[in-house]
């Protein structure tokens, strides 16, 4: 008994040491991360509870509807082409240096052109709204047009200015608080939930309450943030017209562009396979590698979670001139790295067991093969995702631009070659995944190697 309280205590001191002692800015990583946890478990909970709530309230058809318009009308978030990411690692850099003015300014600026960009994007699609046959498009009754127009103009309306009011997450990313922001979504989503409830109780399934629901419950949210954390914590850099400058503008869009072209890029590779895989094996088998990808996307769900801090505490630790932090982080991230490979190697060696019981027997097929070659893709994309982070960090994405253009041409050319000439199968696109994407996994490496290590003079590293 002694024992086991002398273990107690010495397991206490070390937590109680792993959050209080060691670099300002390591502290506050392990804080975000552990605060990201909790918040993102919470939000995996509340998700799990509002499908069938939703799914309750109207029917499974009207959800599918609800589903295929939010996805569709999601693409609208790339209209900020980059600013956010820009304004993520200027606002790190510029606080670094200790400049408050130049915070204030980036967002300021940021806040006017995301409102400009938003504001003309919402009356342009309130605009040609009534012009579009929903029920042709979506393959639905006739009699549903009106009110699947009306959902999407509540939809257009709520994405748009979700969007503006979004800064502030940014912003709270950028000053090393992700779990803050993490914490805006849970609290969306936890009032959309409380609202979908209330309605479950007085009223009948409707498109537009819903609609209506889910829709404001994050507006409120974040507008609720933006005035509490402008009045408080960011007080010194509230947004303020006289402090928008246009100049300033063109130095956020020139990073900016940069990270709107390697997630155009992204998103193209990934609807692709799909496109790919249904149109030479089969809608069927869409389902079988979704499942497996789904599967094993748990891995990196989880390791994104401890790496999210690292980007922008990159920022201000180059901005500082502390290259020793940014190595010594890597390391440790390679280190945890470790454990979440042998866990994907357990979940693909139960892999057939855990499709059985989470999908029902006989319901998918899916190959060891696929399952393999997707731990493979997820194995590489981690592993990569501590460099990518480090090099966004520091602003260096001219080779990372290029990367992703070339890459998304060889994914697909690769594909096309795999399953027309050598007769591969599902496998082909994943290999092709895995094999264009090398900037992450081997140039990402030597890029961070020549700049931190090598400390080469060749600006190539650097831009």
């Amino acid at each position: 008994m002694i024992l086991i309280s002398k273990h107690m205590g010495a397991l206490w001191q070390y937590a109680i040491d792993f959050f209080t002692k060691g670099n300002q800015r390591s502290l506050k990583a392990k804080k975000n991360i552990i605060g990201s946890l909790l918040i993102k478990s919470m939000s995996i909970a509340i998700g799990l509870v509002l499908v069938p709530l939703t799914i309750h309230y109207i029917n499974p058809s009207q959800y599918g509807i609800w589903l295929t318009l939010s996805s569709m009308i999601a693409w609208i978030s790339f209209f900020d082409i980059g600013f956010t990411h820009g304004l993520r690692n200027k606002f790190a850099e510029a606080k670094a240096k200790g400049d408050d003015q130049a915070v204030r300014i980036y967002i300021s600026t940021t806040y006017y052109y995301i409102s400009l960009i938003f504001i003309a994007l919402w009356l342009f699609l309130l605009f040609i709204n009534q012009f579009i046959t929903w029920h042709s498009l979506l393959s639905l009754p006739p009699a549903m047009e009106k009110e699947v127009s009306q959902l999407a103009m509540l939809v257009f309306t709520y994405f748009c200015f979700q969007f503006i009011f979004r800064v502030i997450s940014t912003v709270l990313t950028a000053d090393q608080q992700p779990a803050k922001a993490s914490l805006l979504d849970m609290l969306g989503q936890l009032l959309g939930l409380v609202l979908i409830f209330l309605l479950t109780r007085f009223t009948t399934g409707s498109l537009l309450y819903l609609g209506l629901s889910v829709g404001i419950a994050p507006v409120l949210i974040l507008l609720a943030a933006n005035i509490y954390f402008f009045k408080t914590r960011f007080r010194q850099y509230t947004p303020s017209l006289k402090f928008v400058r246009k100049e300033y503008a063109k130095d956020i869009m020139k990073l900016g562009l940069k990270f709107f072209v390697l997630q155009i890029a992204a998103i193209i590779q990934f609807e692709t396979s799909l496109f790919l895989i249904a149109h030479y094996f089969g809608t069927e088998e869409v389902t079988n590698y979704n499942i497996a990808f789904k599967y094993f996307s748990v891995l990196q769900m989880g390791f994104i979670i401890l790496l999210t801090p690292l980007w922008s505490s990159v920022t201000d630790a180059y901005s500082s001139g502390d290259t020793a932090w940014i190595k010594n982080a890597v390391k440790k991230y390679l280190r945890i790295l470790v454990p979440f490979m042998i866990v994907g190697v357990i979940m693909l060696a139960v892999s057939a067991r855990v499709y059985e019981l989470w999908i029902g027997k006989d319901v998918v097929h899916v190959s060891f093969s696929v399952s393999l070659l997707c731990l493979l893709f997820f194995s590489t994309t981690m592993f990569a995702s501590i460099f990518v982070s480090v090099i966004n960090g520091i602003g260096a994405l001219q080779i990372q631009f290029f990367a992703a253009i070339a890459a998304s041409i060889v994914f697909f050319v690769l594909s096309l070659l795999l399953i027309k000439y050598f007769n591969m199968g599902v496998e082909a696109v994943i290999i092709s995944s895995i094999a264009s994407n090398v900037f992450g996994y081997i140039i990402a490496p030597i890029q961070y190697y020549n700049v931190f290590y090598k400390k080469s003079t060749a600006r190539i590293w650097y831009r």
